[in-house]
């Protein structure tokens, strides 16, 4: 059963996608829901995705758990679940596009670089550095998620706009790293 467990909270950030969709349009169906509601439900959908991020990499490690399904579900999960949110954030007029664009363009691209270097029996590991990307990010996004309705303080947005930003450049910055170390093992 304890192998199980990592790879069910990876896949829980995959279930949660469409809940949390819904979330973002809870008052168009529910219009008598208190708006700051609606947005503690969403921050609250997003952040315990992001602890399951967190935990289930962890406690594959810590019980040797981990499995090629959780190698490939992982990574899969985080790209969906933070290119959904950013999309939404971005529709919803909530997140700067630029920075979101960064973002979304670093993932697809190191995802790409990743699957090119696998082929070749090359593996990147994630850097320190990306991972304090990954935290950024996610608190970026839960306080643009919860915003000025889900606060009412107008602090909120910009906080998080400062914190996606700053994800951005370590975007930039990570993106740099990982392309640099896979050109060295790219060869024509």
């Amino acid at each position: 059963m304890l192998r199980k467990i990592p790879n069910i909270l990876t896949f829980s950030r995959i279930v949660v996608i469409p809940f949390l969709v819904a979330s973002f349009y809870i008052n168009d169906f529910f219009p008598d829901l208190d708006v700051r509601m609606a947005h503690w439900v969403a921050a609250g959908l997003f952040a315990l995705a992001s602890v399951t991020d967190f935990f289930d990499g962890y406690l594959a490690r810590a019980w040797k758990v981990e499995s090629q399904l959780g190698k490939l579900l992982d990574p899969i999960a985080d790209k969906l679940i933070v290119a959904t949110a950013i999309i939404l954030l971005v529709h919803f007029d909530r997140a700067d596009v630029i920075a979101s664009l960064i973002i979304l363009c670093r993932e697809i691209a190191i995802s790409g670089l990743r699957e090119f270097l696998a082929q070749t029996n090359i593996s990147v590991p994630v850097s320190k550095l990306a991972k304090v990307k990954t935290v950024f990010q996610m608190l970026a996004i839960f306080l643009l998620i919860l915003g000025t309705k889900g606060t009412g303080e107008e602090l909120t947005k910009t906080i998080g706009n400062v914190f996606l930003w700053i994800a951005a450049l370590l975007t930039i910055v990570t993106a740099y790293a990982y392309i640099k170390t896979g050109l060295k093992h790219i060869q024509d």
